[in-house]
């Protein structure tokens, strides 16, 4: 049946005509629906009802025409009604899934059929819902707005999981260029004892020093002050300049090959020490002098490059879910409490201290942190350089997500005082707070990642940016929660970045026992 057009006839109107070829524009759009019903009185309701609420409406008879229709279209959603001449829904949404252009679309089903095994079937054909005839006008609107704000967020995430990709494929090549280097290199790896002989080396080192193996380099110079440094002080003189420092980089000396001939080296070199501080051993690298810059800069840049992926830990009900091969993209939570944290003047001191240094500090006070998340049932998301994200609230949902936050928060500037005081470090820890509602969903395919998204996300994170290094701060939002547990002191209003001024508050501990 070629049919172009149908005619709407209501007790408010004369009878009006629906196109069916219609100029097809999404721009200014809340999205484009094609609505397939052999009934002309059913379109005319639907398409009125849709389009009425700001969305582009095309329309279908039977099950051929819609497949042009949505191939021609790609529309945002497919509203189906089942029983059809020609090919019914059934057939028509099987064909929309076994293309690749439109298996995606959502489509919901439209029938006055209540079966249960009608539902079953389209559900496994790959329907999203169910709308029963004769359909409701808000239950249609609101099952409409669903769906295509999820399709949203899927095509978001799909972006995002994309970006992620070429991301870890960077990572990949970063990688696998730094062991090329690092296997191919010449410079040399040895491990010392703070007497002066070797422990470990590596078959460059013995090529260096003219020497067949690692085994013989270690048998055969047993005291590297003696053996191998040209000038008899110069391993006094390196040591001395470890005890002070710690590590030293690109340190020239002239030392003696197995043959005799004496060569210029450079060395990095750092003191390993235990839990105590006591010395272990010394370790690094050596290196003939023309080559130490180039074969450097290379491994340097790898590894900044390797550094710029962190691992991210999924949480425990979703790994759960994943093991099982329940995949959810995302997923709503309509009341949570974030937390931003950041090392204040930690930039600063990444220019003075050695990368292995860096992530051992790191190392220790994000574990610091992982532990009292698990304390406080708190999520950890991320960290990022030396930012650090949690929240609480999610995945599993907890009415005092807050209050495990501002716990969690008074507890990490403790630990950083602590810190401080035994290492003799000036950390200074800055923390924005704020709770409502996130989406948060698992993105990726070879290497999962949770993270979560909304406007409280970027909330939390500019009262942490904007906030007091020391301090807490917290929104409004979150003051509300807090303020009959907790101390406060207000701030002056001052400008957020896309909220104009706002009132915040500085969360400085728990009201004493009695008050409130």
């Amino acid at each position: 049946m070629n049919i172009s057009s149908v005619t709407q006839t209501n007790h408010h109107s004369s009878s009006r005509t629906i196109p069916l070829t219609e100029s097809y524009n999404k721009i200014g759009y809340k999205g484009v629906i094609v609505i397939v019903d052999d009934s002309p009185t059913n379109l005319g309701v639907m398409f009125e009802l849709l389009s009425n609420s700001g969305f582009k409406v095309l329309v279908a008879q039977d099950g051929y025409s819609a497949l042009q229709k949505v191939n021609y279209a790609q529309p945002d959603l497919i509203l189906l009604d089942i029983m059809m001449p020609g090919i019914d829904g059934f057939e028509t949404c099987r064909r929309l899934k076994a293309q690749e252009s439109t298996r995606d679309i959502p489509v919901i089903f439209m029938t006055a059929r209540t079966d249960t095994l009608d539902k079953v079937k389209g559900f496994r054909l790959g329907a999203v819902d169910y709308l029963t005839k004769p359909v409701q006008h808000e239950e249609v609107r609101a099952r409409v707005n669903t769906h295509l704000k999820l399709g949203r967020l899927q095509k978001q995430l799909q972006a995002q999981n994309f970006q992620l990709q070429q991301e870890i494929k960077q990572k990949q090549e970063a990688e696998h260029k730094y062991r090329s280097i690092f296997e191919n290199a010449t410079e040399g790896i040895f491990q010392v004892t703070p007497e002066g002989q070797f422990i470990t080396a590596n078959p460059a080192l013995a090529r260096i020093l003219g020497y067949q193996s690692p085994k013989e380099l270690i048998n055969q110079v047993t005291d590297i002050g003696q053996q191998l440094y040209l000038a008899p002080m110069r391993r006094d003189d390196i040591l001395a300049l470890i005890h002070k420092e710690e590590t030293l980089s690109e340190v020239e000396s002239e030392v003696y090959r197995k043959d005799g001939i004496v060569i210029w080296i450079s060395e990095n070199i750092r003191a390993v020490r235990d839990n105590f501080g006591d010395l272990l051993y010394y370790e690094g690298t050596l290196s003939d002098i023309t080559e130490r810059k180039k074969a450097e800069d290379e491994l340097r840049r790898a590894r900044t490059e390797a550094e710029l992926l962190l691992l991210n830990i999924l949480p425990q009900p979703v790994a759960e879910q994943l093991k099982k091969g329940e995949r959810t993209l995302a997923e709503s939570f309509e009341d949570v409490t974030v937390l931003f944290a950041d090392l204040v003047d930690f930039t600063k001191l990444s220019t003075q201290t050695s990368p292995t240094e860096l992530v051992e500090i790191l190392n220790v006070i994000f574990s610091e942190f992982d532990q009292l998340a698990e304390e406080h049932g708190v999520e950890k998301i991320k960290t990022i350089g030396d930012a650090y994200m949690a929240v609480a609230g999610l995945p599993k949902a907890c009415k005092y997500h807050a209050d495990a936050i501002a716990k969690m928060a008074l507890d990490m500037q403790k630990l950083i005082a602590q810190y401080n005081a035994q290492t003799n470090h000036n950390f200074r820890l800055r923390i924005g707070i704020n709770s409502g509602p996130v989406v948060a969903g698992v993105i990726g395919i070879k290497k999962f990642s949770y993270d979560l998204w909304g406007d409280t996300v970027n909330m939390a994170s500019r009262m942490e940016s904007q906030g007091i290094p020391g301090g807490i701060q917290v929104t409004v939002t979150t003051y509300e929660k807090l303020k009959d547990k907790y101390r406060f002191e207000q701030r002056q209003p001052f400008e957020v970045k896309g909220k104009g001024k706002m009132t915040t508050y500085l969360l400085t501990g728990p009201l004493a026992m009695g008050n409130g």
